[in-house]
């Protein structure tokens, strides 16, 4: 969803990551997510989620675009969460940014009870999705 007036990618994607909390590294994202911004955010998941904290923040507060390649970033961050371990949570969702997730399913499957981590017999980490402010 693009404003009126507006090109989408028009805005650089800008991360400032947070690691004040060795468990529970922030990463705020602003600009623009999408096919041509988004491979400096994967790489940072990427990388903190090899670090097995118990959970990653993912801020979206000043977040202006997101197309279908930011949106499956999410989907993979929490995939990738699952099996290592650690909680995808996402903080300041703009309005738009819930729509897509509810429209297009992801807020279902962010929302199912996570599989369990093989041999330990234990349910694995959530997805937590705490309501807009506002």
């Amino acid at each position: 969803m693009v404003p009126q007036g507006r090109k989408p990618e028009s805005t650089p994607l800008s991360l400032v990551v947070d690691r004040t909390d060795p468990a529970a590294p922030l990463v705020r994202i602003g600009g623009d997510l999408a096919y041509a911004t988004a491979r400096p955010l994967r790489l940072e998941v990427d990388r903190i989620l090899a670090e097995h904290p118990a959970v990653l923040v993912l801020d979206f507060q000043e977040l202006l675009f997101i197309d279908s390649t930011g949106l499956s970033l999410i989907v993979h961050a929490w995939r990738e969460g699952q099996q290592g371990g650690t909680a995808i949570q996402l903080r300041s969702t703009p309005r738009f940014l819930d729509t897509i997730l509810d429209m297009t399913g992801v807020t279902g499957l962010l929302a199912r009870p996570p599989a369990t981590p093989p041999g330990t017999g234990e349910a694995g980490p959530t997805l937590h999705r705490p309501a807009a402010a506002g």
